[in-house]
């Protein structure tokens, strides 16, 4: 409406004008000024209105759209409601279809449910109708056994038990008599078996070596002074002490990786000496490693002389000695040699004591079965006929020779010491959690002793305790008698004595358990 107030405004400033120029003219100054206003005055009155009607019906064609417009809108929202309303009209039908489908699914059910309950309650009526006439009926029958034996029911059971108790008194007698014979033929064998069964039980502790060692760092930052300039300082280390030295993201440790433990010592306390002193470089890197390796080996030679003295063997050279002392720094399938070496040799001593041989002699054999598999240079000879051959050098006894050299069975046994030796040394090996790989075949053992019993009808459970000496079974006391438990127990160790390879012996428990249930109601 902006252009219309403009022409407006413009026509009356023309009139005004012409106004004063008119009054000018009445004076006779300007009459022809004054007409010419006045006739502008009117075209621009003309012109205004003209524009104002232009104007008006533009602005009300603008109007209408925008009500057009407006409508439409409004139409389209109305329409989306109306669907959105349908829609859920249908899921309210349809819900309500469904809960009408459950509700009569529920009270066929329940009508069924009722009969049922209904059909039970007569049943339950005619078993308590049974089972009373049932019980008149055995009434009648004691009634009438009593009548016949002319004794009580009472009397009878008690008069049953008393000949059966006679009975098993001398069937037991007679079956241990016979086995007292037995035993008194084989005393002497069975007592040496519970000797050696007992000492395989011994428990010990169990070492586990690796084949890598951590050295822990105080910062991230001494790992660059140990690699050194281009590596150098890293490349002497591991050229001394013949370690592979693994620097990784691990953070505040390094691996040391060689699988002679005697090296990696060597290579973990030199680089404890280098860091503790904070001089790392080629020279300094020599020097410390001379000084670390002699101090190793007067280490292994303190901790054979203690060991010798531990196990109190006298005379042994210095060079065997040595070697014992070398044997800390070495595992076998996991399992420290000096730990086994120790062991055996105090399983020898004690065997060697109940048999009457020389326990002394027999420590010293124990001691130095495994000698042979600490050698400065490798190989090829077996590590029993290297450590026989070492004994014999350095002026051991023939006795003691053999023992090493036979305790694998690469030479023939010619002394007692020899066999005994060699069991010694798989009662340490074979103990459970003593090696690696025996571990494994262990717990087969057990879980296979296990599934023994399980093949069996009646037992419920079956249990492997005592590091497998000991098979506890558990059976049903509705399928098995105390007649069958025993017979059951002697069964499932025969079983297990052929179809089973394991040291010791293996004892069979068999429990059976009667309970006796009822319901107050």
């Amino acid at each position: 409406m902006e252009p219309y107030y403009l022409l407006i405004l413009s026509a009356s400033v023309a009139f005004v004008l012409g106004y004063f120029l008119g009054g000018n003219a009445r004076k006779g100054k300007n009459k022809a000024l004054l007409d010419e206003a006045r006739r502008e005055a009117k075209e621009l009155l003309q012109n205004a209105k003209l524009e104002s009607e232009s104007i008006k019906k533009e602005k009300k064609l603008q109007a209408k759209e925008h009500f057009i417009e407006l409508k439409s809108n409004h139409e389209r929202e109305i329409y989306k409601r109306e669907q959105r309303i349908s829609e859920i009209e249908r899921r309210v039908k349809k819900n309500e279809s469904k809960l009408q489908n459950e509700v009569r699914a529920n009270d066929v059910l329940r009508v069924k449910l009722e009969k049922e309950i209904d059909f039970l309650g007569v049943k339950q009526d005619k078993l308590k109708s049974k089972e009373a006439l049932l019980n008149d009926k055995l009434d009648i029958q004691i009634q009438k056994l009593e009548e016949i034996s002319k004794l009580s029911a009472e009397d009878a059971k008690n008069e049953l038990m008393e000949t059966l108790k006679e009975k098993a008194k001398s069937d037991a007698m007679s079956y241990a008599q016979q086995h007292i014979e037995e035993a008194k033929l084989t005393a002497q064998q069975e007592a040496k078996k519970i000797v050696i069964s007992t000492i395989q039980r011994i428990g010990t502790e169990e070492a586990i070596d690796n084949c890598v060692s951590i050295f822990n760092l105080e910062s991230d930052d001494v790992k660059g002074r140990i690699i050194g300039r281009e590596g150098r300082n890293i490349r002497v280390l591991e050229a001394e002490t013949g370690v592979e030295i693994i620097v990784d993201d691990t953070p505040e440790a390094i691996i040391l990786s060689c699988f002679d433990p005697v090296r990696r010592e060597i290579a973990r306390l030199s680089l404890h000496r280098l860091v503790s002193d904070g001089r790392i470089h080629p020279a300094r890197i020599e020097e410390v490693v001379k000084k670390t390796q002699r101090q190793i080996e007067n280490e292994i030679i303190e901790i054979g002389k203690r060991t010798v003295i531990d196990l109190g063997i006298h005379g042994l050279h210095p060079e065997l000695v040595k070697l014992v002392g070398r044997m800390k720094y070495r595992s076998s399938y996991g399992q420290n040699l000096l730990q086994h070496s120790r062991e055996v040799a105090k399983l020898c001593g004690v065997m060697a004591s109940e048999f009457g041989l020389n326990a002394k002699m027999a420590k010293r054999a124990g001691l130095l079965h495994d000698i042979g598999k600490v050698p400065e240079e490798e190989s090829e000879k077996p590590h029993a006929l290297l450590g026989m051959e070492w004994a014999e050098k350095y002026g051991e006894k023939q006795e003691v020779c053999n023992a090493i050299g036979a305790h694998h069975d690469e030479i023939e046994m010619t002394t007692l010491l020899a066999p005994l030796v060699q069991v010694c040394d798989g009662i340490s090996g074979a103990r459970p959690g003593a090696r690696r790989q025996v571990l494994d075949s262990y717990v087969q053992r057990l879980k296979d002793l296990e599934k023994i019993a399980y093949d069996f009808n009646g037992v419920n459970k079956a249990y492997a305790i005592q590091a497998g000496r000991e098979l506890r079974i558990f059976v049903e006391s509705e399928k098995v008698s105390d007649n069958q438990a025993a017979r059951l127990s002697f069964e499932i160790s025969q079983k297990i004595q052929t179809d089973m390879t394991y040291p010791g012996q293996v004892k069979v428990t068999v429990i059976r358990e009667t309970r006796a249930v009822n319901v107050a109601k």
